[in-house]
């Protein structure tokens, strides 16, 4: 696989990545206030994407560093996430 490839990749991972912790802590909201158990384990999961997205931030920088693109891409700036 290319460098430009896995980048594509590696971008299309962080958007799927990014959409479901979005839904993820939209669960959260919705869980009742009786279910703790239920609201821990969704909170677990979306740090644990959450951490899976800094770590694909990090590999698209570096391959953005391969292809000599550096910060000139528009959409190589770091993204906020939730």
């Amino acid at each position: 696989m290319s460098h430009q490839e896995e980048l594509r990749q590696v971008e299309e991972d962080l958007e799927r990545l990014r959409a479901e912790i979005a839904e993820l802590r939209v669960q959260v909201g919705e869980v009742g206030p009786t279910d703790a158990i239920e609201r821990a384990m969704l909170i677990n999961q979306a740090d644990e994407q959450e951490n899976l997205v800094g770590e694909l931030e990090a590999r698209r920088q570096d391959l953005l560093k391969r292809l000599g693109e550096g910060g000139e891409r528009n959409h190589a700036e770091p993204r906020e996430t939730t």
